[in-house]
């Protein structure tokens, strides 16, 4: 008789933490990197906020989601970058399997996504692979054997004012699957720093309640010049 492996519980306990269409609507949300309330992401998953509130804690106690209050309000997070990646990987599987949307509100926000969005803490869609595409074409960037910063690369962030902060396990470059352009955008300490200094410099701005950003006239002027992107790329 052959031993279970003694990973399997834990890997059981996770999807089924993740097996319910109210939490996978939460982390989903949640994947735009702010701390929601509960009653925000009750509103979002379309359901009661008591119920809301059992889903937030077994996904709190579970490890996935981090809490914290302030006075009255309850605010919960995704607890670090790697749930992140959980959640965007297993939404590029499924990706494909899509309905339709069937609004024209629905249809307008999935555009916009798709276009440009935060994937927790970096730049996604087609924004965040014209990016990278252009970090790697001006040898920026290296996906040959793995996502790394160059020399170069390394240069450029540090020419351009944006300061990697390599403290800690996260890996300075990692390569992340776009759910909608099914390639990997660059994610990681420098991902999370372009994608920070994108929004406080205004070269992009977060638009409608999702995750979804559009390139301002400042930002693609800015991009255009340091990276050489095509501004109709960027729009």
């Amino acid at each position: 008789m052959t031993s279970k492996d003694p990973g399997a519980p834990g890997l059981a306990r996770l999807a089924g933490l993740i097996a319910d269409e109210s939490r996978a609507a939460c982390l989903l949300a949640l994947l735009d990197g702010r701390a929601w309330t509960a009653g925000e992401l009750a509103r979002h998953a379309g359901v009661a906020a008591s119920t809301l509130s059992e889903h937030l804690g077994k996904l709190v106690a579970g490890g996935l989601l981090a809490e914290e209050r302030q006075g009255r309000h309850r605010y919960v997070r995704l607890a670090d970058e790697r749930v992140a990646q959980l959640v965007e990987d297993l939404a590029a599987q499924v990706a494909p399997q899509a309905r339709r949307p069937r609004t024209l509100r629905a249809s307008s926000a999935g555009s916009a996504m798709a276009a440009g969005r935060t994937c927790y803490d970096h730049l996604a869609g087609r924004l965040g692979i014209a990016v990278t595409d252009a970090l790697t074409v001006r040898g920026l960037l290296r996906q040959d054997t793995g996502f790394a910063l160059t020399d170069a690369g390394l240069t450029w962030f540090d020419a351009t004012g944006i300061p990697l902060r390599r403290t800690g396990r996260r890996p300075l470059a990692r390569a992340c699957l776009d759910w909608t352009e099914r390639r990997p955008h660059l994610a990681g300490v420098a991902g999370a720093a372009l994608c920070r200094h994108a929004l406080d410099e205004g070269w992009c701005v977060r638009i409608g309640s999702e995750r979804a950003v559009k390139v301002t006239p400042a930002g693609e002027d800015a991009l255009t010049g340091l990276l050489g992107i095509d501004p109709a790329a960027l729009r």
